[in-house]
């Protein structure tokens, strides 16, 4: 068994990295990205390969689990820190404000909020859930407009806070991952989660999802908790049903995922897990708890979702052929299920898309740990057959994922984003089944790591008629 992320696996990632970013610069020349984004992503990709090499190894000699978990929280919090100051900086001086390019969302949250702050609660609650159709955003708006009441419309001051909700939702992985696969692999999953670029990125965004991803861990690491224990109390089961229906505020697809992958953990888990016993218990509560804090609202939401489905998938691609990308019509679910455990693909050149640029450090690594991903349910499911200790957290990646590639967002980075956490479990447990008989398929990976980043390019460049 493999503890550690290996140095040679972590140069490799690095080295793969410098020769897409030059061969994809060469081939597209006229295309190439400016200077800045370049330095970013030769930052924040040896970056995650050599800190996640050093720390998965170092860390794995700490005796004291809280000692680790002090470790760990610190040393993702202070990247997130740095990040935080400096995109600060760098996208007022790209922008004039700071906030990212091409700003819509992020830039609505905070006005909003700001308006609502100076509001009687009374009226603001009217407002975000009495007068809408759909409670989706309304908890981020909520969550932004009490953080204002108190702080003020401080912008840094609440990416600040973003940054400790984050470096403990590492720790939370941390412990959501050593019950299901060991303490090694969580201590590798949660390095991977304190220096993965796309999760320290949104701490310097105004946007929801890093509080999504806190919620979503914390969700998952509660129903894990309540599944094991040996007697499942009441509070037990409603902390992490809070925690999934706070989900149904932020992003409608993701609640309802987070709701159906605790009902498959508690029909499938094994019995090392969970008892029969256990389960009927754990069942009554949480039809209990639902019928008390279900609402209609989230039920119609969610039903509008199931039954819009290929509605919505249709306008997207309409709107993204409109938009200029004439082959968008060919990504369709069909097309991009089989990949979405290594998407979204990585931009490496210039076609106006700067925030995707920011992020194309992040992704690339994503599409190199994608192999891993792979081993690892392949390992899950037919090696070790041991699917059944990981249907929780399986079953939410799985389920998300799938959910998002027939949605019309398949590439979507920030929606593809809520899977991320499960991935880096995932990948973890791949890493710590490497044999000789499958690392041949590594090898072969990095062929097709680069292969990605040209062919991507390409479809990039290709699809708005820039050739």
């Amino acid at each position: 068994m493999i503890t550690y992320f290996p140095k040679t696996i972590a140069t490799k990632g690095v080295t793969l990295y410098l020769i897409s970013l030059v061969l994809v610069s060469l081939f597209f020349s006229h295309y190439i990205i400016p200077w800045y984004f370049m330095v970013m992503g030769l930052v924040e990709v040896p970056a995650f390969f050599l800190l996640a090499n050093k720390y998965s190894k170092e860390w794995q000699t700490i005796s004291r689990t809280k000692f680790f978990e002090r470790k760990l929280f610190f040393g993702a919090l202070l990247v997130r820190l740095l990040w935080v100051v400096f995109s600060y900086y760098f996208y007022t001086q790209q922008t004039g404000q700071p906030f990212e390019f091409d700003v819509a969302d992020a830039l609505g949250y905070h006005e909003e909020a700001k308006w609502l702050a100076g509001m009687e609660w009374k009226s603001v609650m009217g407002y975000l859930f009495f007068s809408r159709t759909s409670y989706s955003d309304s908890g981020y708006s909520l969550y932004l407009t009490l953080l204002y009441k108190i702080i003020g419309p401080n912008i840094f001051l609440t990416r600040v806070i973003k940054t400790f909700l984050s470096a403990y939702m590492c720790v939370l992985l941390y412990r959501l991952c050593c019950r299901s696969l060991g303490d090694k692999v969580g201590r590798m999953a949660a390095v991977f989660c304190a220096f993965m670029p796309n999760l320290y990125i949104y701490c310097g965004h105004h946007l929801k999802e890093t509080e999504m991803l806190f919620l979503t861990v914390a969700f998952l690491e509660r129903a894990d908790y309540v599944l094991r224990s040996a007697r499942a109390k009441f509070w037990d089961v409603v902390i992490p049903l809070l925690l999934c229906m706070s989900l149904f505020l932020f992003r409608t697809a993701l609640g309802a995922v987070a709701a159906l992958a605790f009902l498959t953990a508690l029909l499938f888990s094994s019995s090392k897990v969970t008892t029969k016993a256990r389960k009927w218990r754990v069942a009554i509560w949480a039809i209990l708890a639902v019928s008390v804090l279900g609402g209609s609202t989230i039920a119609n939401e969610v039903e509008s979702l199931i039954q819009n489905r290929e509605t919505n998938q249709e306008l997207r691609r309409y709107e993204q052929t409109v938009r200029g990308n004439l082959w968008a019509k060919y990504a369709t679910g069909s097309v991009m299920a089989p990949m979405v455990f290594v998407l979204p693909f990585t931009t490496m050149v210039d076609t106006g898309q700067y925030g995707q640029l920011v992020m194309h450090g992040g992704n690339f690594v994503r599409n190199f740990m994608g192999v891993f991903v792979l081993i690892g349910l392949f390992s899950a499911i037919f090696t070790k057959k041991s699917w059944r200790d990981l249907s929780l957290i399986g079953s939410f990646t799985i389920g998300y994922l799938f959910v998002v590639s027939l949605s019309g967002f398949a590439n979507s980075e920030r929606f593809l984003l809520p899977g991320l956490p499960g991935l880096l479990i995932i990948a973890a447990y791949g890493i710590s089944e490497l044999t000789p008989k499958n690392f041949k398929w590594v090898k072969v990976w990095y062929a097709v790591v680069v292969l990605m980043q040209i062919g991507w390019a390409y479809f990039k460049i290709g699809s708005r008629g820039m050739l």
